[in-house]
């Protein structure tokens, strides 16, 4: 066999792979009872009060993304919550938050 098709089919075999291992990655939204997102808006209110270390994960494009930094506003007119960390402030939507936990 020519070294031109085993090298072509090999990155064709290579691409293949990368997108099955994409969709396998894929992660569905987690459900969250009404119960949930209250306690998740009262962790919310109690890190912007504190001002202490909060670790945020929040569900974007089917991946669990974590943040860590310090709540240091909540806008409820546009849903989202600034958080500062050494890199900057950055803001992230209330209703992409899957869960919250304070550190000490």
């Amino acid at each position: 066999m020519n070294n031109d098709v085993k090298y072509t089919k090999i990155k064709l075999i290579t691409f293949q792979l990368r997108d099955w291992q994409a969709e396998d990655v894929h992660i569905e939204r987690p459900e969250s009872p009404e119960w949930n997102s209250v306690a998740l808006q009262e962790e919310l209110a109690l890190a912007f009060k504190r001002k202490c270390q909060a670790r945020n994960k929040t569900w974007s494009d089917g991946r669990i993304i974590p943040h860590r930094g310090i709540v240091v506003k909540i806008d409820t007119h546009k849903q989202a919550i600034i958080l500062a960390d050494p890199f900057g402030d950055f803001k992230i939507s209330i209703e992409d938050i899957i869960s919250v936990r304070l550190v000490d």
